[in-house]
């Protein structure tokens, strides 16, 4: 087949990007066209997305590939981070900009949702891991502070959802995006009712549920008129950024695991259906939407966030280390010196992480991190002994050993994180493609379009075109020593 051209954008908690892919028949090619920061804005005690500066660099971003000529898009398809969303007005304004999930107001909800429907039975029903910030307890939250938007809400729209109505004026959500929520049902794919009534949430305003792969509509003509492009379909991919990460998965064997590494660690398997029990509840997995009617069961787990914090800390102090070096640092730092729990809530938000790292080693009556090397060294090898975590959580649930892990996302160009990884689980990582969540998205609006037949053909192009990297376990019994002896977490 000829080249077939996809647009792409993909919405992070810190940043965004817009890239082209160029599919044939052996082949997929990025180019990225457009990156921009995406800072949360602090106001009045709250914390919120800039959502109308992020509108305007998705303008930007489609103005960009025309000016670039490329005009030949087959489709524009965009993802995002779960669980945020925002609120439209009868007459089509958006109301506010949307809260940020690290905002506080969620705080203690949880434990108000379970007075109102007990947490057994919203799990049975979503099959949702539980968060904070998920969702429900953010719907919950604005009910319980009677929070004005709701009585003028006409239509309740998550991030992605949000950007395609301003694309296209279609008040749609597509599955994956919604199934974050732990508002849907993880066996019928529809908003649960029952959830809305215990907790009196307002069920109206929830758009309906469309699969991945779905065409929404073309692009509204003064869109096409500001950015220079002329109609063209917009798609939806796998909108929540794992669900498209995990279609690029370059898996070849049934027993493979994945972690998407980033600001958060996404890890998990794929499956037909909804792994749903009271072990899954108990070790707090989720059972999220995917493409071809795929379920996620994973964990969301902390990840390179503690590092992220920690750099910007050390920035403040003018402390600007490169991530070359911040590595060469800790590959001469103890090994072993001390261990946290990624998941602890005490890193959720800290105004200081080296310091929240410092009480949490003092609480847990361990030497602390004394420099940088040791800081970035214990964050490391903290990570990958989660992840241990929680392969060994997968094989007891699953009934059967994982036999490779896969590492997608930018996390996956972390040579000692993925060492360490190896080490920690006793298993061959394979890591890359770093730009998973990008080609995830131009895979299914392939599909939509049929260009390509199927995830798995998509796949298997994947696997060709990208620069995939092999770790093996080092040192196994070192690792198992300190896993067995040290680790003491959940």
């Amino acid at each position: 087949m000829s080249s077939a051209k996809y647009l792409a954008f993909d919405f992070g908690a810190s940043s965004g990007r817009a890239i082209v892919g160029s599919i044939n028949d052996k082949s997929i090619s990025l180019e990225e066209i457009h990156r921009f920061n995406n800072e949360p804005v602090n106001l009045l005690g709250h914390i919120y997305w800039d959502f109308l500066s992020l509108l305007e660099e998705l303008k930007k971003g489609i103005s960009l590939a025309v000016m670039k000529g490329i005009k030949d898009l087959q489709g524009i398809g965009i993802d995002s981070w779960g669980v945020d969303f925002g609120l439209i007005s009868k007459d089509n304004q958006l109301l506010g900009n949307p809260y940020a999930y690290r905002d506080s107001r969620t705080d203690r909800i949880m434990e108000k949702a379970f007075e109102l429907m007990p947490k057994q039975d919203i799990y049975s029903c979503t099959g949702i891991q539980f968060l904070q910030f998920n969702s429900i307890f953010q719907l919950l939250s604005m009910v319980e502070e009677n929070n004005s938007l709701l009585e003028i809400s006409d239509t309740l729209l998550f991030m992605p959802d949000l950007f395609n109505f301003f694309l296209t004026g279609e008040k749609v959500s597509e599955y994956s995006i919604a199934s974050t929520s732990q508002l849907l049902n993880a066996e019928k794919k529809r908003w649960e009712k029952t959830i809305f009534d215990k907790l009196s949430l307002p069920f109206e305003i929830m758009p309906k549920v469309i699969q991945s792969g779905s065409i929404i509509g073309k692009l509204l003509p003064e869109i096409s008129n500001e950015t220079g492009l002329s109609s063209v379909d917009v798609i939806a991919p796998a909108c929540h950024d794992t669900g498209s990460a995990v279609i690029a998965v370059p898996a070849k064997n049934d027993n493979w695991a994945y972690l998407s590494s980033g600001t958060w660690s996404l890890f998990g398997i794929e499956v037909d259906k909804p792994i749903i029990s009271e072990d899954t509840l108990k070790h707090n997995f989720t059972n999220e939407g995917g493409a071809e009617n795929k379920i996620r069961f994973l964990r969301n787990a902390a990840g390179l966030w503690l590092l992220q914090r920690c750099q910007f800390s050390w920035q403040q102090e003018k402390k600007n280390y490169k991530y070359e070096a911040l590595m060469k640092l800790a590959e001469e730092a103890e090994p072993f010196k001390c261990f946290v729990d990624p998941d602890d809530y005490s890193f959720l938000h800290p105004p200081d992480m080296p310091k929240a790292i410092v009480e949490y080693c003092k609480k847990t009556k361990q030497p602390n991190p004394e420099n940088i090397g040791e800081f970035v060294r214990c964050i490391l090898e903290s990570l990958a002994f989660k992840y241990r975590y929680l392969i060994d959580r997968i094989n007891l649930l699953k009934g059967e050993s994982i036999e490779i892990l896969h590492i997608v996302g930018g996390g996956s160009r972390n040579a000692m994180l993925n060492q360490f990884t190896a080490n920690a689980t006793g298993l061959p990582v394979i890591a890359g493609p770093a730009e998973a969540t990008a080609l995830g998205n131009i895979v299914v609006q392939a599909i939509a379009k049929k260009d390509i037949s199927s995830v798995q053909e998509g796949r298997e192009l994947i696997s060709l075109s990208s620069d995939l990297k092999e770790y093996f376990p080092k040192e196994q019994e070192k690792w198992d020593d300190n896993y067995f002896n040290n680790i003491r977490y959940g």
